[in-house]
């Protein structure tokens, strides 16, 4: 058999929807406003949270942990992808690529744990109301916070040099939006057996884990809200829910869909799409799908508008 020469790969070229000049502008413009839009919904709700003594309680304590996460988590995305669109195509050393790919797995897994830990959180107010107070102290929700942080950082520090032990040679261009496994594993050469598996076992074990956890919180919580006789309190109860329960749905289906399928193949429109829901879109949506359900929320945001108002005044 013939030998076959490689070039070996040392930096990227990421060419994520530049294929459509007519769009160029158009969605720098778009994802440059959902940047600012993620960056001021998530730093306002931040900043909200802490000057209001009313939502110094221990779901928004995870809530304003989930917008610092989001505010990162798009830092370390939407900005390379502008790069891209406005250069028309961007180039990235290998070890840009490997921060890049690290600080996405990092904030996204503990955007995962998050959710679950807010899940079970709204189990214990709903389930066990008269022991919340008592199960969810100020130690255990930084104890809890501090374990995410900790499994975010493991979990990507193993997905990291497991993807970066492949040799990359041959074509170097990621049609993508940013240095994601699927694209990566594309271009390797050689027996990429070993990655694959590894990367398998935190799809298929990993995700499973904390999916599972707000998949039997809820399933109290639906039981709970059924047993309530009155209408009104079933739907009060339902509308504490309601918002984490979309907020759920939006980033782990978005996952789920690019990670837990098979990812042979070059990359198609459909999945830079989706990536946008999961990177760019749903970080940007949190802080509206939170105070726009929750009254507390919007009594603080009107309370700090008539204190801006006042302020203002001569």
């Amino acid at each position: 058999m013939a030998e076959r020469n490689y070039t070996v790969v040392t930096e990227f070229f990421l060419t994520a929807f530049t294929e459509h000049l007519q769009w160029r502008v158009p969605l720098f413009l778009i994802f440059l406003s959902f940047y600012l839009a993620t960056m001021l919904g998530n730093t306002g709700m931040i900043l909200l949270i802490r000057g209001d003594r009313r939502l110094h309680t221990p779901m928004y304590f995870f809530l304003s942990h989930l917008s610092l996460v989001d505010v990162c988590y798009s830092s370390a995305i939407i900005p390379q992808m502008l790069a891209v669109l406005w250069e028309h195509g961007t180039t990235i050393s290998q070890a840009r690529c490997a921060a890049q790919f690290f600080l996405f797995t990092f904030f996204a897994s503990i955007d995962c744990y998050l959710l679950a830990i807010m899940a079970y959180d709204r189990y214990t107010a709903v389930c066990q109301p008269l022991l919340y107070v008592t199960i969810i102290t100020e130690k255990a929700r930084w104890g809890l916070v501090t374990g995410t942080y900790v499994a975010g950082f493991f979990s990507a520090f193993v997905r990291t040099i497991t993807a970066f032990t492949f040799s990359f040679c041959g074509n170097n261009e990621i049609n993508f939006i940013f240095c994601d496994f699927p694209p990566l594993l594309k271009l390797s050469c050689g027996d990429s057996y070993t990655q694959e598996v590894v990367i398998i076992v935190f799809a298929l074990f990993v995700m499973p884990a904390y999916i599972l956890v707000i998949l039997v919180s809820y399933l109290f919580i639906i039981v709970a809200i059924l047993q309530i006789h009155s209408a009104g309190g079933r739907a009060k109860t339902f509308s504490t829910c309601a918002s984490h329960l979309t907020a759920i749905a939006l980033f782990f289906g978005t996952l789920i869909f690019m990670y837990l399928r098979d990812n042979t193949g070059q990359s198609s429109e459909g999945d830079r799409v989706v990536s946008v829901l999961y990177t760019v879109v749903t970080p940007m949506l949190n802080p509206l799908i939170y105070s726009l359900r929750n009254k507390e929320v919007k009594e603080a945001i009107r309370k700090a508008l008539r204190k801006s108002k006042a302020a203002r005044r001569p």
